[in-house]
């Protein structure tokens, strides 16, 4: 079953339910007399990536990592604090590592990422779990801030970079399977939707050189890789102008001489033939026909596409400060539909935001029922500090009523989740393999371009190849068949 919410996930997808993840990874060799790390990430696929640029800049300073934290002489959490539920996570699990200073002193334990700006006084003088605290944009300097740890100082650094992209940081690939990887391709935010956390961690938007984009994923694919997705908080407003800058701040001149996210992806999908190309994520009021006719241009970008809608009623997206309605949605899924048919369709949902109805509810179930999305990730609201729902709208949605909407949208996406997988059935899908099934090492599994699961015999195949496998069967959210030659 495709769903991803507060009350049931499934792990197949590469973008991990914000609320609900912790992953520690490890490098493959040590280094003699280095200093070990454990490193843990909470979140969105962004923060995963995140991490592989800290493990590369540590690396590069002597480090190696261990997935065991009681050796570890620095422990570092890559956070998330997009949900309440999250950061509760992450603090229990620096109450785990108490015992890791009973142990070792000496050890110095960490937060990274989003929670560090919002929460560096709690964690480091109220509650003393932590010896670091550093924020997204912030990385490079972590060897010396460890140094000032190591000295008993206090180690903060979450100052936000209108330039930063770590654009010349090679990342190390960590619990990677060798066939996926993922390259961040701007930073920040300038989304001000009014429940989200993400302008105020993050900062502002920023592009990446597109040359560096292109190296890296040719440098994947030469070491074996044969699918990339490429990240953004907002993908579609991806614009490189020579410094990144927006495109209302541009010249005439210069707005030719840039390179929009539809070039990109061309730039990307030309590396070569045989390197699938997704992206992630995308945002309905900048989602451009010219973006869709380049998925459909080239076979090896993935006719698949996340689409968070949030909420079907208008009234709750202008509250949200989406910048679209229901109706622009639907609109971008006609032009999906048409320009791209056979799409794969993912979404975000939130369940009970402020004020919200009955009738605003049964609007988001009539969407649901309308574009019968693929998967979906949802969530019941959960108030964040600083935002602008915070400071503006009530809270006022009962919890027993937003679990209860919670549930319906699930079961129902569940209901959505197995018509669409069903439609496989009796049909060659082009897969790429990545790895044994979860349930025996017989069966081999990978994804079609669609973002569906598909598990055959292994016979003599391996993990990166590119197979033809008729479906003969599916459960609710895996399709089931042989290899045809």
């Amino acid at each position: 079953m495709r769903i991803f919410a507060t009350l049931q996930m499934n792990q197949n997808e590469k973008i991990i339910d914000e609320s609900m993840q912790g992953q520690a990874f490890t490098l493959e060799s040590e280094k003699p007399g280095s200093k070990k790390l454990f490193l843990e990430s909470y979140g969105c696929q962004m923060n995963f990536s995140d991490s592989e640029i800290v493990a590369s800049i540590l690396s590069d300073n002597g480090f190696t990592t261990t997935e065991n934290f009681l050796e570890a002489d620095v422990i570092f959490l890559n956070t998330c604090a997009i949900r309440e539920n999250a950061e509760l996570r992450v603090r229990n699990r620096l109450n785990d590592f108490k015992r890791v200073k009973k142990k070792n002193p000496k050890a110095l334990v960490g937060v990274l990422g989003c929670m560090a700006e919002r929460l560096k006084s709690q964690l480091m003088e109220e509650e003393r779990l932590v010896d670091l605290v550093v924020g997204p944009d912030a990385y490079r300097d972590l060897p010396n801030l460890i140094e000032e740890a190591e000295d008993g100082h206090k180690a903060i650094n979450v100052i936000l970079s209108k330039e930063e992209t770590y654009a010349d940081v090679t990342p190390v690939r960590l619990g990677s399977n060798g066939v996926n990887g993922y390259i961040s391709i701007m930073r920040g935010c300038d989304n001000m939707c009014s429940f989200c956390v993400v302008p105020f961690t993050r900062g502002r938007e920023r592009s990446r050189d597109p040359k560096s984009i292109v190296a890296e994923a040719k440098d994947l694919f030469e070491k074996g890789y044969r699918e990339v997705t490429l990240l953004g908080q907002n993908v579609d407003s991806y614009l490189w102008s020579g410094g990144g800058l927006k495109k209302e701040n541009l010249t005439t001149e210069q707005i030719a001489a840039s390179t929009s996210f539809s070039q990109l992806l061309e730039l990307v999908a030309l590396v070569n033939p045989l390197l699938r190309v997704r992206f992630s994520t995308s945002h309905p009021k900048d989602m451009t026909d010219d973006v869709l006719e380049m998925v459909a241009k080239h076979p090896n970008i993935c006719n698949y596409i996340h689409l968070p809608v949030q909420s079907g009623s208008s009234r709750i997206l202008e509250m949200m400060n989406r910048g679209y309605t229901r109706e622009w949605y639907l609109d971008r899924m006609a032009a999906i539909n048409r320009i791209i048919p056979n799409c794969g369709i993912s979404t975000d949902l939130i369940t009970g935001f402020c004020s919200e109805t009955d009738e605003d509810h049964e609007e988001t179930v009539s969407l649901m029922k309308t574009i019968q999305f693929d998967y979906a990730y949802m969530f019941s609201y959960s108030e964040r500090p600083k935002t602008l729902a915070e400071r503006k709208f009530e809270d006022d949605v009962p919890e027993a009523v937003k679990s209860k909407r919670l549930a319906q949208i699930v079961e129902l996406q569940r209901i959505n989740s197995g018509i669409k997988t069903a439609l496989g059935v009796g049909k060659i899908h082009e897969v790429l393999i990545e790895g044994f099934s979860k349930k025996s090492e017989e069966m081999l599994m990978g994804r079609n371009p669609q973002n569906t699961v598909v598990v055959f015999p292994k016979e003599q195949y391996k993990k990166g190849d590119y197979v033809n496998v008729m479906v003969d069967r599916c459960t609710t959210s895996t399709l089931i068949g042989k290899v045809v030659k």
